[in-house]
């Protein structure tokens, strides 16, 4: 169902991969409820050729831009500002670990895949917004969001330096985001629920903790589709007074100290 939340937004969505990415079900619902935006991702990624389904389907245009450079960040804001003039919302939705890629653990870090991947989860966030605030092209009541999750908080097996990475980019949303106040633009993180993305699928053992945080979560995990429906909400007027925050969207696992399924699963007697 359409609400029109979104009729007459302009904007940018980063690292749609394929139907798995929360960024895709985002620029969909984007979609739906009126915006216009501009897909972007790594060159790499658009050589696999999935975007382009997703911008016909949605009617985008799609750039490609290497986040980590601000170069291709200053190329890509120009052509948005050609194409919208000034936008509405940026959806941040990018992460990488070689660590974890690679299997290294965590007290065995390769510095040098440490650095790349900080460099691409996090201060690419940074990037984004400081070409942004330089080039002057949100609009006032604007939306900059992220994507990050609790284990900047919790310590999870095997998601390994992604931890880091996500502190540090929440990090990031609060210190720009008192900046981008004094233009009416607010900031905020999503922190989604384990899914199944292709990102999400390459941390070792992703199958039992996601069975994990269903148990956990007295709601249930949030699908794809229900984090890109809240993005829309972020994105939209009704939710223009919240900044700097970071937001759960997680069936409640966040504030849950243990559930009922949990502890049946170890007979725990009452």
């Amino acid at each position: 169902m359409s609400y029109g939340l979104l009729k007459g937004k302009k904007g940018i969505i980063f690292g749609a991969l394929n139907e798995q990415s929360i960024a895709w079900k985002v620029a969909e619902r984007c979609h739906e409820e009126g915006a216009e935006f501009i897909l972007s991702n790594a060159p790499i990624a658009l050589r696999m050729g999935e975007l382009n389904g997703l911008a016909e389907k949605t009617g985008s245009e799609v750039i490609g831009a290497d986040a980590t450079s601000v170069e291709d960040l200053e190329k890509l804001f120009d052509a948005a500002v050609a194409k919208f003039g000034k936008i509405d919302f940026i959806l941040h939705s990018i992460g990488m670990s070689i660590n974890v890629r690679k299997g290294k653990h965590y007290t065995e870090m390769n510095y040098d895949w440490l650095e790349k991947g900080w460099d691409i989860s996090a201060v690419s966030f940074h990037k984004v917004m400081r070409v942004a605030w330089e080039k002057d092209c949100m609009n006032e009541w604007g939306s900059i969001l992220a994507l990050t999750y609790i284990a900047a908080q919790r310590t999870f097996p095997d998601y390994n330096d992604m931890s880091d990475n996500k502190a540090y980019l929440e990090s990031i949303a609060r210190t720009f985001g008192n900046y981008w106040g004094e233009r009416k633009v607010r900031v905020n993180t999503v922190s989604q629920s384990p899914t199944m993305t292709t990102a999400g699928s390459g941390v070792k053992g992703f199958g039992g903790f996601l069975g994990y945080a269903e148990d956990m979560s007295p709601l249930g995990n949030a699908t794809a589709l229900e984090c890109a429906d809240y993005c829309v909400t972020l994105f939209s007027d009704l939710t223009k007074k919240v900044t700097m925050q970071n937001l759960f969207h997680d069936g409640g696992f966040s504030s849950s100290g243990v559930t009922q399924k949990v502890i049946n699963r170890y007979n725990i007697e009452s």
